[in-house]
Protein backbone atom coordinates (compact mmCIF):
# COMPACT_ATOMS: atom_id res chain seq x y z
CA UNK A 1 0.00 0.00 0.00
CA UNK A 2 1.17 3.37 -0.59
CA UNK A 3 1.24 6.44 1.16
CA UNK A 4 0.69 9.82 -0.80
CA UNK A 5 1.68 12.90 1.35
CA UNK A 6 -0.28 16.22 0.23
CA UNK A 7 2.63 19.00 -0.60
CA UNK A 8 2.94 21.13 2.32
CA UNK A 9 2.56 24.21 0.92
CA UNK A 10 -0.78 23.67 -1.30
CA UNK A 11 -4.10 25.53 -0.20
CA UNK A 12 -5.94 23.25 2.09
CA UNK A 13 -9.79 22.35 1.53
CA UNK A 14 -11.89 23.87 4.39
CA UNK A 15 -14.95 22.46 5.27
CA UNK A 16 -17.98 24.04 4.32
CA UNK A 17 -20.42 24.96 7.48
CA UNK A 18 -18.21 25.09 10.39
CA UNK A 19 -15.77 26.93 12.24
CA UNK A 20 -12.26 25.85 12.19
CA UNK A 21 -12.35 25.44 15.77
CA UNK A 22 -14.53 25.48 18.63
CA UNK A 23 -15.07 25.21 22.41
CA UNK A 24 -18.11 24.82 24.50
CA UNK A 25 -18.41 25.64 27.94
CA UNK A 26 -14.55 24.04 28.83
CA UNK A 27 -13.67 23.50 31.82
CA UNK A 28 -10.06 21.98 33.55
CA UNK A 29 -7.66 21.41 36.40
CA UNK A 30 -5.08 19.26 37.44
CA UNK A 31 -6.48 17.97 39.89
CA UNK A 32 -8.99 18.57 42.69
CA UNK A 33 -8.67 22.17 43.63
CA UNK A 34 -10.06 25.16 41.88
CA UNK A 35 -10.29 24.66 38.47
CA UNK A 36 -7.99 26.17 36.00
CA UNK A 37 -10.50 27.07 33.67
CA UNK A 38 -14.23 28.04 34.15
CA UNK A 39 -16.93 27.93 31.12
CA UNK A 40 -15.08 28.70 28.51
CA UNK A 41 -16.53 28.91 24.96
CA UNK A 42 -15.78 30.55 21.81
CA UNK A 43 -15.11 29.52 17.77
CA UNK A 44 -12.42 30.63 15.48
CA UNK A 45 -12.95 30.83 11.46
CA UNK A 46 -11.19 29.30 8.97
CA UNK A 47 -7.99 31.42 8.50
CA UNK A 48 -8.61 33.50 11.46
CA UNK A 49 -5.42 34.90 13.41
CA UNK A 50 -6.34 35.25 17.55
CA UNK A 51 -4.43 36.24 19.88
CA UNK A 52 -5.26 34.93 23.51
CA UNK A 53 -4.32 37.51 26.57
CA UNK A 54 -3.92 37.34 29.94
CA UNK A 55 -2.07 38.01 33.26
CA UNK A 56 0.64 35.30 34.66
CA UNK A 57 -1.29 32.05 35.75
CA UNK A 58 -4.58 32.78 33.40
CA UNK A 59 -4.69 29.36 31.88
CA UNK A 60 -3.56 30.18 28.46
CA UNK A 61 -1.26 27.19 28.67
CA UNK A 62 -3.95 25.28 30.07
CA UNK A 63 -5.81 26.07 27.38
CA UNK A 64 -3.88 24.93 24.09
CA UNK A 65 -3.93 21.78 26.02
CA UNK A 66 -7.32 20.57 26.32
CA UNK A 67 -7.47 21.61 22.85
CA UNK A 68 -4.80 19.94 21.56
CA UNK A 69 -5.49 16.78 24.10
CA UNK A 70 -2.84 16.61 26.63
CA UNK A 71 -5.28 17.52 29.56
CA UNK A 72 -8.57 16.06 29.62
CA UNK A 73 -11.14 18.94 30.43
CA UNK A 74 -14.06 18.32 33.31
CA UNK A 75 -17.02 19.43 31.13
CA UNK A 76 -17.84 20.81 28.03
CA UNK A 77 -16.38 19.84 23.92
CA UNK A 78 -13.93 20.65 21.67
CA UNK A 79 -14.37 20.59 18.03
CA UNK A 80 -12.36 20.73 15.13
CA UNK A 81 -14.17 21.44 11.74
CA UNK A 82 -17.43 20.55 13.35
CA UNK A 83 -16.47 17.21 14.63
CA UNK A 84 -15.32 16.21 18.47
CA UNK A 85 -11.89 15.03 18.57
CA UNK A 86 -9.41 12.99 21.56
CA UNK A 87 -6.13 13.23 22.74
CA UNK A 88 -3.64 12.59 19.67
CA UNK A 89 -6.17 11.83 17.03
CA UNK A 90 -6.62 15.31 15.52
CA UNK A 91 -3.64 16.31 12.59
CA UNK A 92 -5.63 19.06 12.35
CA UNK A 93 -3.81 20.85 14.77
CA UNK A 94 -0.21 21.63 15.03
CA UNK A 95 0.95 22.64 18.20
CA UNK A 96 3.66 24.76 19.26
CA UNK A 97 4.61 24.37 23.11
CA UNK A 98 6.59 26.92 25.42
CA UNK A 99 10.17 26.40 25.11
CA UNK A 100 10.69 26.18 28.36
CA UNK A 101 8.36 22.59 28.12
CA UNK A 102 10.36 21.14 25.36
CA UNK A 103 13.94 19.29 25.96
CA UNK A 104 16.14 20.79 23.40
CA UNK A 105 19.06 18.14 24.60
CA UNK A 106 17.26 15.76 22.79
CA UNK A 107 19.61 14.52 19.97
CA UNK A 108 17.45 15.45 17.02
CA UNK A 109 18.58 17.30 14.02
CA UNK A 110 15.81 20.05 12.45
CA UNK A 111 15.01 17.36 10.06
CA UNK A 112 14.45 14.92 12.30
CA UNK A 113 11.94 17.27 14.35
CA UNK A 114 9.84 18.37 10.63
CA UNK A 115 9.86 14.64 9.84
CA UNK A 116 7.91 13.89 13.14
CA UNK A 117 4.77 15.61 11.43
CA UNK A 118 4.73 13.31 8.99
CA UNK A 119 4.09 10.05 11.15
CA UNK A 120 0.66 9.80 10.92
CA UNK A 121 1.02 9.45 7.15
CA UNK A 122 3.62 7.04 7.08
CA UNK A 123 2.77 5.16 10.24
CA UNK A 124 4.18 5.25 13.75
CA UNK A 125 5.95 1.81 13.24
CA UNK A 126 7.13 2.45 9.62
CA UNK A 127 10.77 4.41 8.56
CA UNK A 128 9.79 7.81 6.55
CA UNK A 129 10.37 7.13 3.30
CA UNK A 130 11.34 9.40 0.13
CA UNK A 131 7.71 11.29 0.10
CA UNK A 132 8.16 12.33 4.13
CA UNK A 133 11.41 13.67 3.80
CA UNK A 134 10.52 15.50 0.53
CA UNK A 135 7.57 16.86 2.81
CA UNK A 136 9.61 18.04 5.69
CA UNK A 137 12.30 19.48 3.69
CA UNK A 138 9.31 21.25 1.79
CA UNK A 139 8.73 22.84 5.19
CA UNK A 140 11.85 23.53 6.29
CA UNK A 141 12.15 25.11 3.28
CA UNK A 142 8.70 27.52 3.74
CA UNK A 143 10.32 28.41 6.91
CA UNK A 144 13.61 29.84 5.69
CA UNK A 145 15.61 27.08 7.53
CA UNK A 146 16.60 24.47 4.52
CA UNK A 147 20.16 25.25 4.90
CA UNK A 148 19.85 23.90 8.64
CA UNK A 149 17.94 20.88 8.25
CA UNK A 150 20.90 18.97 9.42
CA UNK A 151 21.85 20.79 12.80
CA UNK A 152 20.84 19.68 15.73
CA UNK A 153 17.78 21.61 17.24
CA UNK A 154 19.51 22.28 20.32
CA UNK A 155 22.25 24.33 18.16
CA UNK A 156 19.45 26.72 16.89
CA UNK A 157 18.83 29.87 18.22
CA UNK A 158 15.49 30.53 19.98
CA UNK A 159 13.54 31.80 16.97
CA UNK A 160 15.02 28.78 14.72
CA UNK A 161 13.71 26.47 17.61
CA UNK A 162 10.19 27.79 17.36
CA UNK A 163 10.10 27.83 13.50
CA UNK A 164 11.29 24.54 13.32
CA UNK A 165 8.46 23.52 14.89
CA UNK A 166 5.79 25.56 13.22
CA UNK A 167 7.71 23.64 9.73
CA UNK A 168 6.77 20.42 11.72
CA UNK A 169 2.95 21.88 11.47
CA UNK A 170 3.30 22.28 7.69
CA UNK A 171 5.11 18.76 7.54
CA UNK A 172 1.79 17.15 9.23
CA UNK A 173 -0.62 19.39 7.05
CA UNK A 174 -2.19 20.99 10.23
CA UNK A 175 -4.94 24.21 9.26
CA UNK A 176 -5.36 24.91 12.60
CA UNK A 177 -2.24 26.17 14.29
CA UNK A 178 -1.71 26.70 18.50
CA UNK A 179 1.24 28.82 19.38
CA UNK A 180 2.26 29.10 23.25
CA UNK A 181 4.44 31.96 23.65
CA UNK A 182 6.25 31.73 20.67
CA UNK A 183 7.82 34.75 21.26
CA UNK A 184 9.54 34.35 24.94
CA UNK A 185 13.08 34.31 24.41
CA UNK A 186 13.44 35.22 20.91
CA UNK A 187 14.83 39.03 19.69
CA UNK A 188 12.67 41.54 17.96
CA UNK A 189 14.29 40.10 14.33
CA UNK A 190 13.13 36.76 15.18
CA UNK A 191 9.71 37.68 16.05
CA UNK A 192 9.10 39.83 12.87
CA UNK A 193 10.33 36.78 11.03
CA UNK A 194 7.80 34.43 13.15
CA UNK A 195 5.01 36.80 12.33
CA UNK A 196 6.10 37.23 8.80
CA UNK A 197 5.92 33.46 8.16
CA UNK A 198 2.34 33.21 9.93
CA UNK A 199 1.12 35.54 8.39
CA UNK A 200 1.98 34.24 4.84
CA UNK A 201 0.20 30.78 5.68
CA UNK A 202 -3.20 33.21 5.11
CA UNK A 203 -3.65 31.67 1.80
CA UNK A 204 -3.50 28.52 2.66
CA UNK A 205 -6.60 29.64 5.01
CA UNK A 206 -4.28 27.66 8.25
CA UNK A 207 -5.87 29.27 11.36
CA UNK A 208 -3.78 30.66 13.84
CA UNK A 209 -4.27 30.74 18.16
CA UNK A 210 -1.43 31.94 20.07
CA UNK A 211 -0.38 33.24 23.43
CA UNK A 212 1.01 36.36 24.06
CA UNK A 213 2.18 38.82 27.23
CA UNK A 214 2.57 41.25 24.40
CA UNK A 215 -0.67 43.70 24.10
CA UNK A 216 0.70 46.04 21.69
CA UNK A 217 1.57 43.41 19.35
CA UNK A 218 -2.02 41.51 19.76
CA UNK A 219 -3.53 44.71 18.75
CA UNK A 220 -1.83 45.37 15.84
CA UNK A 221 -1.29 41.87 14.39
CA UNK A 222 -3.85 40.22 15.51
CA UNK A 223 -7.87 39.97 13.70
CA UNK A 224 -9.09 39.48 17.15
CA UNK A 225 -8.16 39.22 20.91
CA UNK A 226 -9.45 36.59 23.51
CA UNK A 227 -8.91 38.11 27.57
CA UNK A 228 -8.61 35.41 29.41
CA UNK A 229 -8.24 35.20 33.80
CA UNK A 230 -9.75 31.72 34.59
CA UNK A 231 -12.85 32.77 32.60
CA UNK A 232 -13.32 34.06 28.90
CA UNK A 233 -13.69 37.94 29.96
CA UNK A 234 -13.72 39.42 26.48
CA UNK A 235 -13.98 38.54 22.89
CA UNK A 236 -13.41 40.46 19.93
CA UNK A 237 -11.55 43.21 18.27
CA UNK A 238 -8.22 44.87 20.29
CA UNK A 239 -11.27 48.38 20.45
CA UNK A 240 -13.39 46.05 22.46
CA UNK A 241 -10.99 43.96 24.51
CA UNK A 242 -8.25 46.55 25.36
CA UNK A 243 -10.13 48.72 27.29
CA UNK A 244 -9.53 49.95 30.69
CA UNK A 245 -12.14 48.21 32.49
CA UNK A 246 -12.04 45.29 30.65
CA UNK A 247 -8.09 44.83 31.62
CA UNK A 248 -8.20 46.06 34.70
CA UNK A 249 -10.99 43.41 35.93
CA UNK A 250 -8.32 40.71 34.11
CA UNK A 251 -4.93 42.45 35.63
CA UNK A 252 -6.06 43.92 38.85
CA UNK A 253 -2.91 45.83 40.14
CA UNK A 254 -0.57 44.79 37.38
CA UNK A 255 -2.17 46.90 34.92
CA UNK A 256 0.63 49.80 34.90
CA UNK A 257 0.25 52.25 31.99
CA UNK A 258 -2.17 53.63 29.61
CA UNK A 259 -0.24 56.75 28.13
CA UNK A 260 -2.68 59.89 28.43
CA UNK A 261 -5.06 60.10 25.52
CA UNK A 262 -3.79 56.49 24.05
CA UNK A 263 -6.03 55.03 21.50
CA UNK A 264 -6.16 50.68 23.27
CA UNK A 265 -4.86 49.67 19.61
CA UNK A 266 -1.85 52.44 19.73
CA UNK A 267 1.95 51.59 20.63
CA UNK A 268 1.97 53.38 23.89
CA UNK A 269 -0.35 50.72 25.64
CA UNK A 270 2.11 48.87 28.30
CA UNK A 271 1.18 46.36 30.87
CA UNK A 272 3.27 45.06 33.29
CA UNK A 273 3.27 41.48 34.90
CA UNK A 274 5.13 39.51 36.99
CA UNK A 275 5.06 36.56 34.03
CA UNK A 276 6.08 32.68 34.56
CA UNK A 277 4.40 29.81 33.14
CA UNK A 278 0.50 30.11 32.52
Amino acid sequence: MTTQLLDAAAPLAAPHGHAALELTNISANYGKGQPVLEDIGFSVRHGERVAVVGPNGAGKSTLFKVIVGLLPHLTGDVQVHGHSHHAGDCPAIGYVPQREAVNWKFPLSASDVVLMGTLRAVGWLRRPGKAARAAAAQALDQVGLAHLAQQPIADLSGGQQQRVFIARALAQRADVLLLDEPFSGVDAEAQEQILELLEGLRARRVTVVLSTHDLQLAATRFDRLLLLNHRLMADGPASAVLRPELLRAAYGGRLVVWAPGSDPTGAPLTVSTDDGGN
